[in-house]
């Protein structure tokens, strides 16, 4: 008996192991997080730079944006977003309105106020 318990507890430490640390539902690490993450080939090019040092850059396709991001659990959480008000026709600013956002491999859900989904981005590396 004991010796099964010893087997299924080394069986779910393997396939811990084995799950992605960006998954679903799964903690982050910042290096998860950090880098470029772009819609797909939007023009004007919407998109966010996330700096190692908690830093955030970006553009909504038509306002610049800059504020700071961190990891919290399962979620990026951003703060201090601010945008240039821009006025342009045509474009979607949905970006500008970032308050936090999950991480599913290389794809990222844009949540906005309420936790509402606004958008996605791609890594892009």
């Amino acid at each position: 008996m004991a010796r099964s318990f010893v087997l299924v507890l080394a069986a779910g430490g393997v396939l811990a192991g084995c799950a992605s640390s960006s998954g679903s539902g799964a903690e982050l690490s910042p290096t998860d997080v950090a880098g470029e993450w772009a819609q797909g080939d939007s023009e004007p090019r919407v998109y966010l730079e996330l700096a190692e040092d908690g830093g955030l850059t970006g553009s909504d396709g038509c306002n610049q944006l800059t504020g700071s991001w961190e990891v919290d659990g399962t979620e990026v959480a951003f703060s201090d977003l601010a945008a240039t008000m821009m006025a342009c026709e045509d474009v979607d600013t949905w970006l500008s309105g970032a308050e936090s956002a999950t991480v599913d491999g290389d794809e990222m859900t844009v949540l906005g106020s309420g936790d509402k989904e606004i958008g996605t981005l791609e890594k892009s590396e």
